[in-house]
């Protein structure tokens, strides 16, 4: 089994794509929209709203289209409103474009708060790798474990690439290594943080399940931050496009 995919609005729901283009700055498209708080210069985050997960997000040609479960959708052009907003992401002052259209009214209703649509720089709303990792053979490991479908655990975790690998965690050892992914390479920095939001369904955004449980017991925790981990995180060494079928370990 292998995926490529990311996230179009940050936080709403992690989409599968047949193809993701790399350039240097990473996956074209990732999280080149975001949810914003505005009167509290805040930029939501799934930990703190999980049901931002619940929201499909597609790029189309005249704009981007949002769905709920539930059946009600908005579509259209996301242009410029002409203000900005400073907000702190993770400690970085990230200047954001509000943006006119119909997403804000369905957001805010889903989301029980006014909030804007903004449109972000590349790599704004991101908070670490502009390229995330996992292997198939870690995926299995923890399946077995916590007793979800591997598909389901993908989106859980939200990599842009699950790559075929049988050995669990072998991503582990890629550290500071290049990955050759189809035409494009990256170069493994380090391994991937992993909290709550892994315990988000991936679909309802609903809370529930014990994936950050199981996970934790059987990995050992990094020794240098205490965090449990799953994953790596990458950055673009040569651009290219990426398919499913491209998506191998080959180093």
């Amino acid at each position: 089994m292998v995926r490529a995919g990311f996230a179009p609005v940050k936080g709403t729901r992690h989409q599968s794509y047949d193809a993701v283009r790399l350039d240097r700055a990473g996956p074209v498209g990732d999280r080149s929209w975001c949810v914003v708080d505005v009167d509290r210069q805040q930029v939501l985050r799934t930990v703190q709203h999980p049901s931002l997960v619940a929201v499909s997000a597609v790029p189309s040609p005249d704009g981007l289209s949002l769905a709920l479960p539930s059946g009600k959708t908005a579509g259209g052009p996301v242009a410029a409103s002409g203000a900005t907003v400073t907000c702190d992401y993770w400690g970085r002052s990230v200047a954001l474009d509000l943006l006119d259209g119909p997403h804000a009214e369905l957001l805010s209703s889903h989301l029980g708060k006014p909030v804007r649509l903004a449109a972000a720089p590349r790599g704004g709303v991101v908070y670490a790798g502009a390229v995330t990792i996992v292997s198939t053979g870690t995926l299995w490991a923890l399946a077995e474990r916590v007793g979800l479908p591997v598909k389901e655990l993908a989106a859980r975790f939200r990599p842009t690439f699950v790559v075929e690998s049988e050995e669990p965690h072998a991503e582990d050892g890629w550290v500071g290594s290049e990955v050759q992914l189809g035409p494009a390479r990256v170069r493994v920095t380090s391994t991937v943080p992993r909290c709550a939001v892994v315990d988000t369904d991936p679909v309802t955004g609903e809370r529930g399940g014990r994936v950050l449980a199981a996970l934790a017991a059987y990995r050992p925790r990094d020794p240098a931050s205490g965090d449990l981990v799953l994953g790596v995180d990458a950055e673009v060494v040569v651009p290219g496009t990426v398919a499913r079928e491209g998506v191998h370990e080959n180093r």
